[in-house]
């Protein structure tokens, strides 16, 4: 029963956040472009998860065993790189924020990002990382162009830098005004350049993009098998029944 109510309650969370995300802003998806089969990249996201995202997101449908079984680390890597509020690899990713505190800083407590990539795309993350800018009517200071109105302060703006976002506006025939986003222009420096940032965001979203479906390259995989073995059967039934019925007329 109270499996069942965790569950209900990470979708709840989950629908107020993707309702939110359906007002966010106009900006065009650039395409994430991420490997599953890379075991670097994923192994890179892990780690820019947990140092960067686990103290507010959850992923409370993650083990770490999984995560190092699949990305092929040992449970002694796990538990000196990955697990720094876990004591088990069996445990799950917790956030190390409560949600009481969470909810009074930001007004709702941060979603959940187990199927987040599964549920908006690898692309919609990858984009929203890349698009805060800076806003002086936010109450963070900073907003996106991907999800406008969002309560998520810049958490990665030591790496990316500050940016503005230039908009350029139009007028509809009913008479309402859109606000069509044209690019970035940079503010301050970050320690990262564009590329090494633009890695690391990838390499974040390919994290994510895994832990929405850790069996997802495996079960294409063997698809592929089920699909030549269907074939191969077809063709062997074919020649099986051509074989029975050709004294048939």
């Amino acid at each position: 029963m109270t499996k069942i109510k965790n569950i209900a309650a990470a979708l709840a969370l989950f629908l107020v956040a993707s309702q939110s995300m359906a007002a966010g802003g106009s900006a065009k998806l650039e395409p994430s472009e991420i490997d599953l089969d890379n075991v670097s990249t994923l192994q890179r996201g892990a780690r820019n998860y947990m140092n960067y995202c686990s103290c507010c997101h959850s992923a409370q449908y993650v083990r770490f065993s999984t995560i190092g079984k699949m990305h092929e680390l040992s449970e002694e890597q796990l538990i000196d790189n990955l697990m720094f509020n876990a004591e088990k690899t069996f445990e799950t990713i917790q956030s190390a924020m409560p949600a009481e505190e969470a909810q009074r800083w930001f007004g709702q407590a941060p979603p959940d990002l187990s199927l987040m990539a599964r549920a908006r795309g690898a692309d919609y993350v990858y984009n929203f990382l890349k698009g805060f800018y800076v806003s002086p009517d936010s109450p963070t200071g900073v907003d996106n162009v991907v999800l406008a109105g969002t309560s998520m302060p810049h958490v990665l703006w030591e790496l990316q830098g500050y940016q503005a976002a230039n908009f350029s506006r139009h007028e509809n025939d009913d008479g309402s005004v859109t606000m069509e986003f044209e690019g970035f222009e940079p503010l301050t420096a970050g320690s990262m350049d564009a590329e090494d940032y633009d890695e690391f965001v990838r390499d974040t979203t390919n994290f994510l993009a895994f832990i929405a479906e850790p069996i997802r390259q495996d079960r294409r995989r063997l698809g592929v098998w089920v699909i030549m073995f269907l074939i191969f059967f077809f063709l062997l039934a074919t020649q099986l029944k051509k074989q029975i019925w050709k004294d048939v007329k």
